[in-house]
């Protein structure tokens, strides 16, 4: 490649040196940690050791070690591509009009979902030289630890919220160096998707991170799951160590931290069947409420004004649980009984009343068709629409949007499902090719990108999902569908 094409910059640990694709540089798999192998797995995140030689920045780092996708029936197989040297790495993509000015833009720093179990920042679903273009700011994903490298809960050989270390030592990072960049320290937005959102929010109330955020995006957060009870995370990990035999080891640390990934992985994979509750999505381990990192639920977090004075822009999407439920034969073939029985152990009778009131609004609508619709509402919805009203009710800025857009083809009948609204924040459809969330891609879903990415760029750069040729966006005022804006 050209000398010309190429960027070099220095950061707090050696240059690196990125690759200019069109108007924009990206910078990839740049460590911001040390490999957790040997002594520091299951160890909070550690300084990476300084390189004197230019580093490349052409290819993305690996992911952290994981077991496929729960949801890949909907977004798409990925081949594996993971490894744990060398997987805590970020990513970053600049202008490189901000890059040769040596001007200070706004920065988003967005994590990736998976249900704290899969995923990865370098993978080209979230690659971000369109979106950063778009918006004329800058943009940073990252990997951070997964599973049980990331959330055993074992504090007594230091694996305490370790994949939200991971994070908080992401943001670190960027405030250290992103200026070199032209990304300005003083102006973050951090965001995700689903247990990327919940992550989000997480690190906004946190004392020890709020202060690097200035504005939070939350796509599709599952707000209706608080982060967990140590009780239950430490009954979780006592059922792991069952399942890898290590219930009685002497030396735990050591243990666990000379077995093979390959066998964590897999002991992780059988946890996640024994503990999985029908209709409940929650991983048997992620967020310890508590631990290091997550010193609050939400709720509690909002009561305390722990987000105040953050700008907020949260949505979900119309049809979040046809991701969980449409490929699951048991669940397509409920009838009313079955469909009732499972509120009542979801939720109480109350959701039965819920199920019933839905039922008299849309007789046509099948069993399957309700439970998908309620538990959207419980697990997405209303705890977005909650959270932006107090927020806003405190003097706050928040703004609201609903994903409606129907892929055509739909022959799974997804309609507007949990991670739809990904290709077009990023703008990378080429990369759901084998995708049925996202159908036909043309000049709709092009003009449908356009407006989404860039209401959320504006919202990076300026505080307000607003601007020319985009449509209004107002702020949400409790109670009112007319505050949240329907993108389809």
């Amino acid at each position: 490649m050209p000398q010309q094409n190429r960027a070099v910059v220095a950061t707090g640990n050696g240059r690196v040196r990125g690759v200019a694709e069109g108007p924009v540089v990206a910078f990839r798999g740049i460590p911001y940690a040390a490999s957790p192998i040997g002594p520091l797995r299951f160890a909070p995140p550690q300084p990476h050791p300084s390189w004197s030689e230019v580093r490349e920045a052409a290819q993305a780092g690996p992911a952290v070690p994981q077991a496929p996708s729960r949801l890949e029936r909907v977004m798409g197989h990925r081949t594996p591509n993971w490894d744990e040297d060398g997987s805590l790495t970020l990513n970053i993509w600049s202008p490189q009009q901000v890059l040769d000015n040596d001007t200070d833009r706004p920065v988003l720093v967005w994590f990736h979902g998976g249900g704290f179990s899969s995923g990865s920042g370098g993978w080209d679903w979230y690659d971000g030289a369109r979106l950063a273009g778009l918006g004329n700011m800058v943009v940073v994903t990252a990997n951070y630890r997964l599973g049980p490298l990331g959330f055993l809960y074992l504090p007594q050989i230091g694996a305490n919220n370790l994949g939200v270390q991971d994070q908080g030592a992401v943001l670190r990072w960027v405030r250290d160096n992103i200026a070199a960049f032209g990304g300005d320290p003083e102006s973050v937005t951090v965001g995700g998707q689903s247990a990327g959102a919940f992550s989000a929010f997480q690190l906004a109330v946190d004392p020890e991170t709020g202060n690097m955020i200035r504005r939070v995006i939350a796509q599709s957060a599952p707000w209706n799951i608080e982060p967990q009870d140590p009780r239950l995370a430490s009954e979780n990990a006592e059922a792991y160590l069952r399942i890898l035999d290590l219930e009685e080891s002497a030396s735990l640390d050591t243990a666990l931290r000379e077995l093979s990934v390959e066998k964590l992985i897999a002991a992780y994979a059988k946890l996640a069947v024994d503990k999985a509750q029908f209709g409940n999505p929650a991983p048997p381990m992620y967020s310890v409420l508590g631990g290091t990192g997550i010193p609050f639920a939400w709720r509690q977090a909002l009561d305390i004004g722990a987000l105040a004075g953050k700008d907020l822009l949260v949505g979900s999407n119309r049809d979040e649980m046809t991701a969980f439920f449409a490929f699951d034969d048991r669940f397509q073939t409920f009838d009313r009984e079955q469909a009732l029985r499972l509120l009542a152990d979801l939720h109480g009778d109350d959701a039965q009343a819920r199920y019933r009131h839905r039922e008299s609004q849309f007789p046509e609508a099948t069993p399957t068709r309700i439970v998908t619709d309620l538990e959207t509402e419980a697990g997405f919805r209303a705890g977005a629409l909650e959270i932006a009203a107090r927020h806003a009710a405190d003097g706050n800025m928040a703004y609201v949007y609903q994903w409606d857009f129907l892929p055509a083809p739909d022959p799974a009948d997804l309609r507007a499902t949990h991670c739809g609204e990904l290709p077009f924040l990023f703008g990378t459809f080429d990369s759901y090719s084998n995708s049925p969330m996202l159908g036909r891609v043309g000049p709709k879903t092009d003009a449908l990108w356009r407006s989404f990415a860039s209401a959320l760029a504006s919202f990076v750069t300026t505080g307000s999902p607003n601007g020319a040729g985009l449509p209004l966006w107002r702020p949400y005022a409790a109670g009112s569908d007319a505050h949240v804006l329907h993108f389809s």
